[in-house]
């Protein structure tokens, strides 16, 4: 089995057997969303976007923390300058619109994206794992919208992304405190899918996005690109676009090849109940 390794400048990209796994490698300054992890994003999406050999993406973070959020010590340089290309309210605009450039592209890629949060997901921290599908947690993991704290807005979607996915009233309550949430609140809450171990969780993450890889690639995309714009859209956009998307659904070889098995009697390729139980 070939394995694909990209070590880049705060990170680690390993490809294999169709899972590709984005892993934070800075435990010791708590892998925050530095400048040069900001790129890396970007770096591993040019790797993985449009590769039809990669049907799931696992993001992690090494050392017992999934990220604890923005470059604190880089926003206090800023504060130092005098350059107002560099510390002023423009400067801090084009910043935050630079990074929703890789942030979007990874929001919308159309395989299924999971978060293995181990030890803090705080700030942009929690806003990455927002923007996974599913966010796998181990016991010991905590998250905190905790922009809050240092005077900042939530950001990197968190303030479209977390009313959506526990409501507007806790969405308000985390964010106007900057609390942090254990791994069972915030499984209650429903932000987090599952809780294992946290010497499990990497392998757990894995076995969970490798469970997608006999999906069809297309009806997966089609319904993850609805879905994340179904809150916005109208009845009547929801319905034109299931009409395309099952119009093209219909002629793929996924589908072709799925209903010969079932006519056949034989088993699924892809058979989420099979495959094994969720924790």
């Amino acid at each position: 089995m070939t394995v694909e390794i990209l070590n880049l400048r705060e990170s680690r990209l390993t490809l294999e057997a169709g899972v590709a796994e984005f892993a934070h490698q800075r435990p010791e300054r708590r892998n925050p969303i530095s400048m040069e992890l900001r790129q890396d994003y970007a770096d591993m999406l040019d790797r993985i976007e449009g590769d039809p050999a990669v049907r799931a993406l696992v993001i992690f973070g090494e050392g017992g923390v999934f990220c604890a959020g923005g470059d604190l010590k880089g926003l206090k340089e800023r504060l130092a300058s005098a350059d107002p290309a560099v510390n002023s309210a423009e400067a801090m605009q084009r910043r935050v619109g630079a990074a929703h450039v890789w942030f979007g592209r990874l929001r919308d890629l159309p395989i299924p994206v999971v978060a293995a949060v181990d030890g803090a997901a705080f700030g942009a921290g929690l806003s990455l794992a927002l923007a996974a599908d599913f966010v796998l947690a181990s016991k010991r993991a905590r998250f905190a919208a905790s922009f809050i704290r240092i005077g900042m807005l939530p950001d990197l979607a968190a303030l479209h992304t977390l009313p959506r996915l526990i409501g507007l009233a806790a969405a308000k309550e985390l964010m106007f405190t900057g609390r942090a949430l254990e791994a069972q609140e915030a499984r209650a809450l429903g932000l987090v899918h599952a809780i294992y171990p946290p010497e499990l969780l990497r392998e757990q993450a894995r076995a969970f996005a490798a469970r997608f890889v006999g999906a069809s690639a297309h009806a997966l995309a089609q319904t993850k690109r609805m879905l994340n714009r179904s809150f916005e859209s109208s009845y009547e956009t929801v319905r034109d676009f299931e009409a395309s998307g099952q119009g093209i659904a219909s002629t793929t070889p996924a589908h072709a090849a799925a209903l010969e098995r079932f006519i056949q009697g034989e088993p699924p390729l892809f058979d989420w109940d099979r495959m094994g139980p969720d924790n």
